[in-house]
């Protein structure tokens, strides 16, 4: 077995305890020929590979192959058997980690009675619908707010669906036509 240098100890180390055993950054004052020269023996030695890094994760680029895509350097299996590490805890410390629990349910909004929201959704249920003018009455809201209301609490959060349709002698008339399954 080949025996370790200090940086190569500190460089694998390192990248044994990151997220998905990426290698990088390399220690500080390492860099250039220096860094080349590590990380190819590394690379040969089968400690080191070289991956597609994936940069909407933010991953550290170790060099970039001139297609606008780079790469980043995972330390391997054999690297973490090499130091003295076993893989078992390693992918016990990567669960704790990275846990994949289960998000919990979103709770589901209320409706409440007597409220301007609760008093915009009767007059939109009615079978004659609502007029922004009726809707401004209604709540005093102005008209930007009673349509942001109905496309974000109504629409978004409480799953209604507001259709609105030009009816003559009336203009625009809002209504609730269902519920999103």
């Amino acid at each position: 077995m080949t025996k370790l240098s200090e940086t190569q100890i500190i460089i694998l180390s390192a990248g044994a305890q990151r997220p998905d055993n990426i290698a990088l950054p390399l220690p500080k004052g390492l860099h250039g020929v220096a860094a080349k020269m590590a990380v190819g023996r590394m690379i040969a030695h089968g400690w080191l590979l070289e991956v597609n890094a994936n940069l909407r994760q933010g991953e550290p680029l170790w060099r970039e192959t001139g297609d606008g895509h780079g790469t980043t350097l995972v330390v391997t299996d054999a690297c973490l058997l090499a130091i003295g590490i076993e893989l078992v805890v390693v992918k016990t410390v990567a669960a704790i980690r990275n846990p994949t629990a289960e998000t919990p349910e979103a709770k589901q909004p209320t409706r409440r009675a007597g409220t301007k929201q609760a008093m915009l959704i009767a007059l939109l249920q009615a079978p004659e619908g609502a007029t922004m003018e009726a809707i401004i009455a209604a709540t005093g809201w102005q008209a930007h707010s009673a349509r942001g209301a109905m496309s974000g609490a109504l629409g978004k959060k409480l799953g209604l669906v507001v259709t609105s349709a030009k009816e003559h002698g009336r203009g625009r008339v809002y209504r609730i036509i269902r519920e999103i399954a």
